[in-house]
């Protein structure tokens, strides 16, 4: 692990923040889960202003944040990357390698999953089960370990791809075919599951009828089981081509939406006391990676995969009917904010738009990045951060 100078300055400045702030972005779909900022004096011009540029490896990571410190994770030369850049500068604060196999399956490889913090801890757990705990200022590792070499678990055809979920004093991990849990303070293993049949979602936590749950994508349904000790609760269905679940469900009231890729659709199911109901089934939306976002009662988000004619799409989620589509957007992933989506397409395109169901109303869109671009964006504190898949970080101005 490399170790700049100014490294005491970082853990000053980290040492300061409150535990929670507002605008930070503390895990894989934002502190709500839902890819949805609560951030509301924010900006992007049409020429927008870029405040830095960074590189970072090749990879799918998106990004985590807290005040001054952002990040993510990449591979080159045979390792993966964790890094702990400065969001005001892009300069390196931090970095931790370990050896890791590129894994470029039918694809360019790298990493995948999006680090997690929490209290002043980031946790990351690799496409090969390299599990690690890291003191986020500072980049000291508490610990690590390898939890598919310790359950026998099978890796995904794709390796893991879910970001870890602290719930309490554990971490929740969509290793297993219903999950595992270690103690975030050690990584003990507290409970897992059969071997077999991960799947790619992150764990989605629920609370129904006084219980903590987790919501897994297996490779062949979706299932929830207790926090506390594993326990499944129900398990859902859902087969899709290639065993890819990879989107989170969406949990508005007592209902779950669920979406997948490769041609399988989307679904809303009903929570009982026992086994989820079907209330429709269809094939209007598509996510193959990237969740959508729900505002209002309609979801927001890409059908179609990433080697298929993709558009963006408005639907009802009460009963799955399509509102409006729109092709000029292709495949690609979004976030919202103060009823404007933030769309990043995969040739490098920011869109921002209006999140109405009136029809598709751009506001204004730029070319930011080059090269194929997968990753979620991001908006934090006056900041939209984006990358593309060989690892180069573009910072813009937000600041209204």
């Amino acid at each position: 692990m490399k170790t700049p100078s100014f490294l005491t300055q970082a853990f000053c400045l980290f040492s300061c923040l409150p535990v929670i702030q507002a605008a930070d972005w503390s895990t894989w779909r934002g502190p709500t889960r839902d890819g949805i900022s609560a951030e509301k004096d924010w900006n992007i011009a049409a020429e927008p202003k870029v405040l830095w540029e960074a590189e970072v490896g090749l990879g799918f990571s998106s990004f985590v944040t807290a005040g001054d410190l952002l990040f993510t994770s990449g591979h080159a030369d045979g390792k993966d990357s964790v890094f702990c850049l400065s969001a005001k500068t892009g300069k390196t604060l931090w970095k931790h390698d370990y050896p890791a196999d590129l894994g470029d399956k039918y694809y360019e490889g790298g990493t995948s999953a999006t680090p997690t913090l929490d209290e002043g801890k980031l946790y990351h757990l690799s496409r090969w089960g390299d599990l690690f705990c890291f003191e986020a200022a500072t980049g000291k590792v508490v610990w690590e370990k390898n939890v598919q070499k310790e359950t026998d678990s099978n890796v995904p055809e794709w390796g893991y791809a879910g970001a870890p979920l602290v719930q309490g004093k554990l971490l929740i991990l969509n290793v297993g075919k219903a999950g595992m849990a270690v103690d975030k303070t050690d990584g003990k293993i507290v409970w897992k599951s059969e071997v077999d049949s991960a799947g790619y979602s992150t764990p989605y936590p629920i609370t129904r009828d006084g219980k903590d749950l987790a919501i897994l994508g297996s490779a062949d349904n979706y299932v929830a089981v207790e926090v506390a000790n594993g326990t499944p609760l129900w398990s859902y269905k859902w087969n899709t081509r290639y065993a890819v679940n990879a989107a989170d469900p969406i949990l508005s009231g007592d209902t779950l939406f669920i979406s997948s890729g490769y041609n399988k659709g989307c679904t809303l199911i009903k929570l009982t006391t026992s086994q989820p109901e079907k209330i429709w089934e269809s094939k209007v939306l598509k996510n193959q990676f990237n969740s959508s976002v729900l505002i209002d009662g309609h979801l927001y988000g890409i059908d179609g995969d990433q080697n298929s004619r993709c558009s963006l799409k408005c639907v009802s989620l009460k009963d799955g009917k399509e509102v409006w589509a729109e092709k000029s957007i292709g495949f690609g992933s979004l976030m919202a904010a103060d009823g404007r989506l933030i769309i990043l397409t995969e040739k490098g395109e920011l869109v921002i738009a209006k999140a109405t169901t009136e029809k598709f109303e751009e506001i204004n869109r730029s070319q930011i990045l080059s090269g194929r671009c997968w990753s979620a964006p991001v908006l934090a504190n006056g900041k939209l951060f984006a990358r593309n898949t060989p690892g180069h970080v573009v910072c813009l101005d937000a600041a209204k």
